[in-house]
């Protein structure tokens, strides 16, 4: 889809002119009032459109009117959730091009084409036939700076969720490196097998073993040109993931090419740090690797070693991504980086406790956290903090190591996170969980069935303001 910003649309040819009506208010547009919209009973609730032909009266062929709801409640969430209904409509009338010319008081740009993008993504790359797709659309109003950096963030989510859609046969451990070692603006480190031993990543290197694919540990880094702030990105980069020993049932083992959810987000913003710029020194680390059963494999009751020196028992093969994020965590503090965000599809009890739409997030300090939330929420992300008390360690207590790598399986998300805390020496960190707003089953909102690309807005909107 190609995104075009235009002082006026009025006399633009155009397939469908896309317009505006909110809740309990005259429509503003002379168009719809030409059209006789309200006398239709459109009411402009949100989320209802009203399509109409204007037998050739204006450049449009169509107008659609979108509801915008009632006018004090309106946002940039709003806009984009409406641009995204409106795309949707587009499809389904199998429009190639579009003008919106929506009458707001607020300049939603960034939203309004981030929007776009989500609506109109497809992953069809292995169908014959392709899904209906809008070619162009034009925005009047808009601020072209701010509909720019919309673009470029909805660019990272497609690349994400492309990357995360991808069957694991192509998306390797290696593939992720050959991705990460030419993207634009960024430099990029692969260690191998050997080297990862070298460097004592027992944890991560324990997992990987039953594969065939052979870990890929990757650091990439973009030196913003007056570095305020230094932050390190991990993504959780497990390719596949069979449950290892500890297999996971059939049923559970499709969808698990989403496993390198995290890595895919991390791709996804340092892909878009070069056009953004921003004033940050970032770090982007992926441990990936495949967790696969084999005679080769890690088993229960093995004793690793982190980096750090901390010994772990093998509790459960299936709770493999926190031991990759383990050494992962001590890589990234001896960069001397100021802070540290962890994102992975890690616990199936994230999902229960939050669902699908909300990520858990927690970590070592309040401040951090509470401004990640604060930025999720504003581009349309929602993240909710769950706790990191001290008694969960006591699930974590093994007999013959320093610690075991699963506890109860009652607040299995904040054991997991008190897990992870054990390898953050130094700087200030987060871990998000986004086990549940991965990867969906059915459509949701403005996204289709499988990657969501989640974390991508949230993560470089932060970087963007540090």
């Amino acid at each position: 889809m190609e995104i075009k910003v235009l002082e006026s649309v009025k006399d633009i040819p155009c397939e469908v002119l896309v317009i505006n009506k909110f809740e309990d208010e005259k429509t503003s547009q002379e168009l719809a009032n030409t059209y006789a919209v309200d006398k239709d009973n459109f009411e402009g609730k949100f989320g209802q459109t009203y399509l109409l032909h204007t037998l050739g009266k204006i450049p449009a062929d169509k107008i659609l009117v979108v509801g915008f709801g009632k006018k004090e409640e309106f946002n940039a969430d709003k806009m984009r959730l409406a641009v995204s209904k409106a795309v949707k409509k587009l499809q389904q009338i199998h429009a190639k091009n579009a003008c919106f010319d929506f009458d707001v008081m607020c300049d939603y740009g960034k939203s309004a084409a981030i929007g776009a993008m989500i609506a109109d993504y497809a992953f069809d790359k292995y169908k014959t036939e392709k899904a209906v797709r809008v070619d162009e659309i034009t925005f009047a109003k808009f601020s072209e700076k701010d509909v720019k950096e919309g673009i470029i963030f909805g660019e990272a989510m497609k690349f994400a969720r492309d990357l995360a859609n991808e069957p694991a046969d192509f998306a390797t451990p290696s593939k992720l490196a050959e991705i990460a070692s030419n993207l634009d603006g960024i430099t990029a480190k692969i260690y191998d097998k050997d080297e990862i031993e070298r460097m004592g990543m027992g944890a991560y290197l324990a997992v990987g073993k039953g594969s065939a694919q052979p870990p890929k540990f990757i650091h990439m880094k973009y030196s913003g040109k007056n570095p305020k702030k230094k932050i390190a990105l991990i993504g959780k980069g497990i390719c596949f993931d069979s449950g290892g020993l500890d297999i996971k049932p059939a049923a559970s083992m499709l969808t698990m090419r989403d496993d390198m959810s995290g890595a895919a987000c991390v791709l996804g913003v340092m892909r878009a740090l070069s056009a953004l710029e921003p004033d940050v020194e970032v770090h982007g680390i992926i441990a990936a690797c495949e967790n696969m059963p084999s005679g080769t494999s890690y088993k229960p009751g093995d004793i690793l070693r982190a980096k750090n020196g901390k010994t772990i028992e093998v509790d459960n093969t299936d709770a493999e991504g926190r031991l990759t994020l383990a050494d992962a965590l001590c890589y990234a503090c001896e960069l001397g980086v100021d802070e540290v965000i962890d994102i992975a599809t890690l616990t199936g009890a994230c999902v229960v406790a939050l669902g699908t739409t909300v990520a858990g997030i927690m970590g070592n300090d309040e401040d951090m956290i509470s401004t990640i939330i604060r930025t999720a929420a504003d581009c349309g992300e929602t993240f909710w903090e769950l706790p990191l008390f001290a008694d969960y360690k006591d699930s974590l207590k093994s007999d013959i190591a320093d610690m075991k790598n699963t506890g109860s399986r009652m607040g299995g998300a904040s054991i997991a996170g008190v897990f992870l805390k054990e390898f953050v020496d130094g700087p200030k960190w987060a871990h998000i969980d986004i086990a549940g707003t991965a990867f969906l089953e059915k459509p949701q909102k403005e996204f289709i069935a499988g990657a969501t690309g989640a974390g991508v807005r949230t993560l470089l909107n932060y970087v963007k303001n540090s």
